[in-house]
């Protein structure tokens, strides 16, 4: 198995020169492990999954660490909460940069022990699956087949069959993690209620219609979202908000963040399928969304995100920079149509911060029309920041 490069490396290489500790999350089998044992390999490594290993930092975490006076790389923390307060009492100590390195799968419940024990002490950075500029470009060029597949480095470093290996992760997500997090007793219901979210990917959020189409109550759907979110299933994006037009939506939308995940919940097994589903302009917008939380993310930066929406247009994405704003237009269409740009143009024209415009279809031709960018989807990487 040939270790792929990852966009994120140099700011880590960056960030261990600088912080006693790093800090890396993101969902399961983003490469986390793969990534840290690669840049340090120098580092002991201590894997929480194992029984005997997590047990002994369990039940004296300060002879577990005696043992690694000059730092490790620390998989899968959350399992053992308690060996961060005394991280902090060694690094305050002896500050050395790049001393230990954690990872976590869990950010709900590692972030609340980060923040109590390690704060200012540590660098905290999110990996997330293959970027665009991390596939193979023959993936990209497959549009269709990159959304059955996504983007999961084990299913390309494995070949792996993409349906097969997303019934398997979100078998052992739900089993595993949902269990753990949410004291969730009917599995069944929560698998349901992933695929009514599923459904709905690229559309505003409905708490409402959540609840009538899964039997849930709103606190419940509210509760199981927020593990979504912070398990890295899925993001919701907030509305812009502008005190000067009070018609704007104050709706978060739904994004799942793979969209491998998100086909195999919609039952889509095949490139074939995929090019006739009613839902493939929802499918395509969630793969841009989600692109563009990558390529913020492994830059180390906060995803200043956004939409637009008012009672007669929509744009699918601000990127909202100091007091400046991009902003970004996704079409599914392969051919480009001047007709595209009209939510484009009125932005434009109602806010004068707005620097940059940008339309990303699923087409070929990359071109400048009336001030605006016209971004083909496979050059989405190399262009679109």
């Amino acid at each position: 198995m040939t270790y792929q490069p990852r966009q994120i490396e140099p700011h880590l290489n960056r960030l261990a020169a600088q912080y006693p500790v790093i800090t890396l999350t993101g969902p399961r089998q983003a490469g986390k492990s793969t990534l840290c044992r690669h840049l340090f390999a120098d580092r002991p490594y201590l894997n929480l999954e194992d029984i005997e290993t997590r047990q002994y930092a369990q039940s004296d975490p300060k002879g577990f660490l005696r043992q690694h006076p000059d730092g490790a790389l620390i998989d899968e923390i959350q399992y053992a909460p308690d060996l961060l307060s005394y991280i902090q009492v060694l690094v305050d100590e002896d500050s050395r940069p790049g001393r230990f390195i954690l990872t976590g799968s869990q950010q709900f419940s590692l972030m609340a022990g980060v923040s109590q024990s390690l704060a200012g002490r540590t660098a905290l950075v999110t990996l997330l699956p293959f970027s665009c500029e991390e596939l193979p470009k023959t993936t990209i060029d497959d549009i269709n087949q990159l959304m059955v597949t996504g983007s999961y480095p084990r299913v390309y470093d494995r070949d792996l069959n993409p349906t097969e290996a997303a019934s398997f992760y979100l078998r052992t997500y739900v089993e595993r993690d949902v269990r753990q997090l949410l004291q969730v007793e009917n599995l069944a219901q929560f698998e349901r209620f992933l695929k009514f979210c599923a459904g709905r990917s690229g559309q505003l959020l409905n708490i409402a219609s959540l609840s009538g189409d899964s039997g849930l109550d709103s606190r419940t759907i509210k509760r199981w979202l927020s593990v979504l979110e912070t398990s890295y299933i899925i993001t919701l994006l907030p509305p812009a908000h502008e005190n000067i037009n009070k018609r704007l939506s104050k709706t978060p939308k739904l994004y799942f963040l793979d969209t491998g995940l998100l086909c195999y919940l919609l039952g889509i097994t095949s490139s074939d399928q995929l090019a006739y589903h009613p839902l493939k302009g929802n499918i395509f917008e969630t793969l841009v969304v989600s692109e563009c939380y990558k390529q913020r993310y492994h830059a180390v930066r906060d995803p200043n995100f956004s939409y637009y929406r008012d009672q007669q247009h929509e744009v699918d994405l601000i990127d909202s920079t100091g007091t400046t704003s991009h902003a970004i237009e996704i079409k599914a269409a392969g051919t480009f149509s001047p007709e595209f740009l009209k939510s484009l143009r009125y932005y434009h024209s109602h806010h004068p911060n707005c620097t940059a415009q940008t339309l990303v279809y699923s087409g070929t031709l990359q071109r400048e029309a009336s001030g605006v960018r016209v971004l083909p989807f496979g050059n989405i990487g190399q262009s679109l920041f």
